[in-house]
């Protein structure tokens, strides 16, 4: 089993926006206007940019805060949280409850690119958007990082710490499941080991498999809390975390985000289809 560095930054997105290819309208955004070719939703977040004040991602040159998220938890809580609770429910077992909920995003959510549902190269959804269209149609359709945020509130609002992280041109989810005995790799978030990577769009994929190419990478983390959804400043630079990986140590930490860490970071809205 490998220990995987990651660092900690912060976040991605949780989602929002509608597909009107019979994707049924989300809660609690009721309505989303347009300007200047972008796409913003109720609270005033844009869902085709994660750069600047007002992008879903906060996104700076040297940082980011996934705004988006907070749509979906403490006062903003809806859909993916009474989806999270019923789980929480239903598997009072840590480990069982952990699997099903991969298991219900990654049989539910059926890749689709933006492109394809939104005619827009990118469009972010909330987890609120995500849960209702599962809960009313028994599916709903998305990309890498629609499932992986409605994953990440799912743990979180079932009783785990989440994470989501951010490899060039991927995203996927975290979340802390220490001793877990199935995954073929084991993360560290700012010298905490036990997080496991939850990766819903394969839809062979068990809970704990990590893409060869993230695996001894260094990748770019956040994890979820109830944060205020007003807006905040993105922190100046993110936190690292660094482990051995394979075997094979690395002593310095990972370099602060610049320029290059930035545009490397928005190389992941230039999103692949899974494999």
């Amino acid at each position: 089993m490998y220990r995987i560095s990651v660092l900690a930054s912060l976040l991605l997105v949780l989602l929002a926006g509608l597909a009107a290819t019979g994707y049924a309208s989300a809660s609690p955004s009721s309505g989303f206007s347009e300007e200047n070719g972008d796409v913003f939703d109720d609270w005033g977040i844009c869902r085709t940019r994660a750069a600047g004040e007002d992008g879903f991602y906060q996104l700076t040159k040297s940082s980011f805060r996934p705004v988006i998220a907070f749509e979906s938890l403490g006062e903003e809580a809806d859909a993916a949280y009474a989806l999270g609770r019923e789980m929480a429910a239903k598997y009072p077992d840590e480990i069982q409850r952990a699997e099903a909920i991969f298991l219900l995003v990654r049989d539910r959510v059926e890749y689709t690119s933006d492109k394809d549902l939104f005619k827009y190269d990118e469009f972010a959804q909330n987890a609120d958007e995500m849960a209702t269209a599962i809960q009313d149609n028994g599916i709903s359709y998305g990309d890498c990082e629609d499932s992986t945020v409605l994953l990440a509130v799912m743990y979180r609002v079932a009783g785990y710490r989440s994470a989501i992280v951010l490899g060039k041109g991927h995203t996927a989810a975290l979340v802390h499941l220490p001793g877990y005995s199935k995954a073929n790799a084991v993360f560290e978030l700012d010298g905490e080991s036990g997080w496991v990577w939850a990766e819903a769009t394969g839809k062979n994929n068990p809970l704990g498999w990590v893409p060869k190419e993230f695996i001894n990478a260094k990748l770019a983390a956040y994890e979820i809390t109830e944060e205020a959804l007003a807006p905040t400043e993105p922190p100046k630079a993110p936190s690292a975390a660094v482990t051995s990986t394979g075997g094979t140590s690395s002593g310095q930490p990972f370099p602060f985000f610049g320029i290059i860490g930035f545009l490397w970071l928005l190389s992941l809205f230039r999103r692949r289809r899974p494999r």
